[in-house]
């Protein structure tokens, strides 16, 4: 293994106690190297002994080199850690000058990145100052070096960070300038930064989700569409993609959500991310939304997820849904009520499923009868008398059923079809009866007038063929 490679290895340690692999070589001296590893023993028990010695590591180099980089970054971890916040940023500065010639580029990226996580895990709001100020030096460092590469990932990490801690406002500020990083000097989008800004979309995408600004929110998805020079990480399309789904649900578009969230599933799969259960799970609540006749879980990608425990409960909530069958829908529901309502979003469309089902078991319920009552189908249905008035009435304006409520008797009467349809008949044969009384006394002699005739001569008798047509249909069918 060459030294790089195990620098590479080594940028893995975390805080707790851990070991480097035997029988590898390390250039330096072996008292360095010897006090490195004796200041590692001491973390558990001796945090506050162990910084001196790491930082006695640096000490003992006559130049700067590796090992007093990594007796550096354990210093700086034991201080954050311990509230020693200004000690941390001072060696936190001195930790940058070595990226410059001291270490190679990938292994001080790689452990600044890392150092960058440790600090951000902390939900100390004492440690907020300080984080940020680890993350302005690291930028302002990179800038140093004209490296905007790094520059650009530690600002889209500074920016997720604001993000998981609802900081809008600096989120914002952050924003600003990442999207002034990825434009040209006239303003436009840079093709050749076309990944970054997909990062960056994705995030500003995600913060008008979680405030609620769907205008916005919708503009910059149809941007983030068209970037067209981008090669990003699934992970990103499907950020944007499972957001775009819960535009489109708010807006009741439930076809394009249903889209949507599959091609979220589609790339978190493809990532290896977790969030291709939560996603799934919207995948099969827009589907019931649309009602699809389609089990989502009949296509190649979401099959193998079918048996999954942790979806499970969404699963056998579209098959009862999809075959009516309320009883059942309704017994998932209270059985799986804590899973399936732990989503805020599952829980906010999840009432607009259950009223479509009831619906359409009520239509099935009432079907042969013209006059019943409220009660009778609320024990039917097992809901409240007032929801099943309720959802009669949405029926009653929508003209999916043709009745009228009478709410002192708690009955409704539907009008039948054929009844309707007699009545219908019963105007088209007055109808034709009028137009032959006029046609027989108009062509009638003595009854003949000089002048255009009935109406100013504006309507016109039908023929002998038209009268037996109607006539024919209305009075002797």
């Amino acid at each position: 293994m060459s030294d790089d490679d195990f620098m590479i290895e080594s940028d893995q340690e975390g805080y707790d106690f851990e070991y480097e692999d035997e029988g590898e070589e390390e250039s330096g001296d072996v008292d360095v190297e010897n006090k490195y590893y004796n200041a590692k023993q001491m973390k558990p028990s001796d945090p506050r002994g162990a910084i001196d010695e790491f930082l006695g590591v640096v000490g003992l180099e006559k130049e700067k080199g590796d090992w007093g980089f990594k007796g550096l970054k354990q210093a700086i971890k034991l201080e954050f850690k311990l509230k020693k916040h200004d000690r941390a940023v001072e060696h936190f500065d001195e930790l940058l000058t070595y990226i410059r010639s001291a270490v190679t580029r990938n292994y001080s990226e790689k452990s600044l990145n890392n150092m960058l996580d440790f600090i951000s895990s902390s939900n100390d709001e004492d440690d907020m100052p300080y984080m940020e100020r680890f993350y302005d030096m690291t930028l302002a460092a990179f800038q140093g070096t004209n490296n905007e590469r790094l520059w650009l990932k530690t600002n889209i990490k500074l920016a997720k960070l604001w993000l998981d801690r609802k900081e809008y406002a600096r989120l914002q500020k952050n924003i600003r300038l990442l999207h002034k990083a990825c434009q040209r000097p006239d303003g436009s989008d840079d093709p050749s930064k076309g990944t970054y800004l997909l990062e960056v979309y994705a995030i500003e995408i995600q913060m008008y989700s979680e405030t609620g600004n769907n205008k916005k929110m919708k503009e910059l998805y149809n941007q983030s569409l068209r970037v067209r020079s981008a090669v990003p990480h699934p992970r990103i399309m499907g950020i944007i993609r499972e957001c775009g789904g819960k535009m489109h649900m708010n807006e009741e578009n439930w076809k394009e959500a249903q889209s949507d969230f599959f091609e979220a599933f589609r790339n978190y799969d493809e990532a290896g991310s977790i969030q291709r259960i939560q996603v799934l799970k919207y995948l099969v609540l827009a589907s019931m939304l649309m009602k699809s006749e389609i089990n989502p879980f009949e296509s190649q990608e979401t099959k193998p997820y079918k048996s999954d425990p942790r979806i499970q409960a969404m699963t056998d909530l579209v098959e009862a849904y999809q075959r009516n069958e309320i009883h059942r829908y309704e017994s998932i529901l209270e059985i799986h009520k804590a899973e399936i309502l732990s989503d805020p979003f599952i829980r906010e469309h999840i009432d607009e499923v259950t009223r479509n089902i009831r619906t359409e078991a009520l239509l099935k319920l009432i079907a042969p009868f013209s006059r019943f009552t409220l009660d009778f189908i609320a024990r039917q249905l097992k809901i409240q008398v007032t929801e099943v008035q309720e959802i009669l009435g949405f029926l009653i304006l929508d003209k999916k059923i043709r009745g009228k409520i009478n709410q002192q008797k708690g009955t409704i009467e539907i009008e039948v079809n054929v009844d309707a349809e007699r009545m219908k008949a019963m105007k088209d044969w007055s109808a034709a009866l009028g137009a032959l009384s006029y046609s027989l006394f108009n062509d009638g002699d003595g009854f003949k007038s000089d002048d255009t005739g009935l109406m100013g001569g504006k309507y016109k008798a039908p023929d002998r063929g038209t009268l037996s047509t109607i006539l024919g249909n209305k009075l002797w069918s």
